[in-house]
């Protein structure tokens, strides 16, 4: 890893362990909402789950780490749970996303203190 990747990687890691966590919550919170509000959270969670695949992807195609690759698969299965009717079940997948995340910051942040740049 050099130095711009490790920066784009601690950014993005950042961006996306904050919206992972955001639609984690945001699930748990709907599973309290009446039914006839729950229609309407879906959708903004379906959003904010199809940005973030996105974004996932774009840090995956700078960085050349495959591992952002695995955290799509884990989002985009987050995103059929949610298309399926069992959006309650994608908290586990957004969850599994979420520790692939955590480690790509921690790696990349170590390598940005090895270099003196944090």
């Amino acid at each position: 890893m050099n130095n711009k990747e490790a920066i784009i990687a601690f950014s993005q890691s950042e961006k996306v362990k904050s919206s992972l966590i955001w639609i984690s919550q945001s699930v748990e919170m709907l599973m309290g909402l009446p039914e006839s509000d729950k229609k309407g959270a879906e959708s903004i969670i379906k959003a904010m789950i199809d940005w973030i695949a996105n974004e996932a992807m774009i840090a995956g195609q700078i960085t050349g780490d495959k591992v952002w690759q695995e955290i799509v698969e884990n989002i985009d299965l987050a995103r059929v749970m949610t298309n399926s009717g069992v959006v309650h079940e994608a908290v586990f997948h957004c969850t599994q996303a979420l520790s692939k995340v955590t480690g790509i910051a921690q790696r990349s942040m170590s390598h940005l203190i090895e270099e003196g740049l944090l």
